[in-house]
């Protein structure tokens, strides 16, 4: 006699939809509300559960002596990001031949001084100056000079006959800093950024004044070509000897082609705390970081070959808005 046919099991289908998914079929705004409530609470809950789940289990491995299980990384814009052929990889030969003849091959060899005009729209307010006077400190091979109504092709040419390396040329709309164009001498390129979110040092709490002291450069995520290229033109501002007695640290740091300009000195602190156990208290040093200032975020918005030419003028790179058509894309 055949035995009785187990019934087939079926697969459990997993529900991903959201909180606001599951009940905006309800037309009742109440009863609607209601049931958003309770269902995100049990959201809450279930996550709570499996949290001390996987805290137990990590406990359990490490009393063992075993290997705790794998930590859940969450998904962000930034590890899910839509990778393409520009980004550079480590120990890439091309790029490293490439970079060893490009125009600010000699600030890394050590034969090119940076010299550095800073000027301004044809109407600066107060508020362009006492920015200025703030990156004056920032850079210290950085000099100032008045536009009094020139235009930017006889300042290029005036700067390159002076033996500058770069200019950069702040732009403001009414009384908002909203641009910033550097322009590498004698040969280029020239690239425009928009400027946003700018704090004086005077408005940061706890800030502290520079000294004159050559800064520590720091460059973060500048990972394809075009961003190693802008990295490379930030760094051609800064002097590659910095002085460690200054403690200065000057930031460029790319999230997501938001570049966040920071300005900080770190300070060393010697501070007694109590040990558990015992009852004389130990001397240990801390470090923490102290702003300058001023802070702001620049945007990429061309990068062209040369010096600035508004009308013939060749780019190699302008960002477009249908460039934006997707959140995990990249450029720098």
């Amino acid at each position: 006699m055949l035995g009785k046919r187990k019934r087939d099991v079926e697969p459990q289908v997993v529900d991903t939809r959201s909180v606001g998914e599951k009940t905006s079929h309800i037309a009742n705004k109440l009863v609607r509300a209601r049931e958003y409530a309770k269902l995100k609470t049990k959201k809450k809950k279930a996550k709570r559960t499996e949290r001390a789940r996987r805290e137990k289990e990590t406990l359990k491995a490490e009393e063992l002596g075993l290997e705790p299980p794998p930590k859940r990384v969450p998904k962000t814009l930034e590890n899910t990001r839509e990778l393409d052929g520009t980004v550079v990889q480590a120990e890439d030969d091309e790029i490293e031949a490439d970079e060893a003849q490009d125009e600010y091959a000699g600030y890394f060899e050590s034969t090119v001084a940076p010299k550095v005009l800073l000027t301004t729209c044809y109407k600066p307010t107060k508020l362009m100056y006492r920015f200025l006077a703030e990156m004056l400190e920032t850079l210290p091979c950085a000099y100032y000079y008045k536009r009094q109504g020139f235009a930017l092709k006889k300042i290029v040419k005036y700067a390159s006959n002076r033996g500058f390396t770069d200019i950069m040329v702040f732009n403001q709309r009414g009384k908002e800093l909203d641009g910033l164009l550097m322009i590498h001498l004698p040969d280029g390129p020239t690239a425009h950024f928009r400027l946003s979110n700018l704090i004086l040092g005077e408005d940061i709490k706890g800030h502290g004044r520079a000294t004159t002291h050559k800064p520590e450069l720091v460059l973060n995520n500048f990972g394809t070509r075009l961003g190693r290229r802008v990295g490379r033109m930030f760094a051609s501002l800064f002097s590659q000897d910095p002085a460690f007695r200054g403690r200065r640290v000057v930031t460029f740091h790319n999230q997501r082609d938001f570049v966040f300009f920071r300005h900080h000195r770190y300070i060393f602190e010697e501070k007694e705390k109590k040990q558990p156990g015992k009852k004389e208290k130990e001397t240990k040093v801390e470090s923490r970081l102290q702003e300058l200032g001023p802070r702001f975020t620049l945007k990429l918005m061309s990068l062209q070959h040369g010096t600035f030419d508004s009308k013939s003028g060749e780019f190699e790179w302008v960002h477009k808005p249908q460039m934006d058509t997707s959140r995990r894309k990249f450029f720098l």
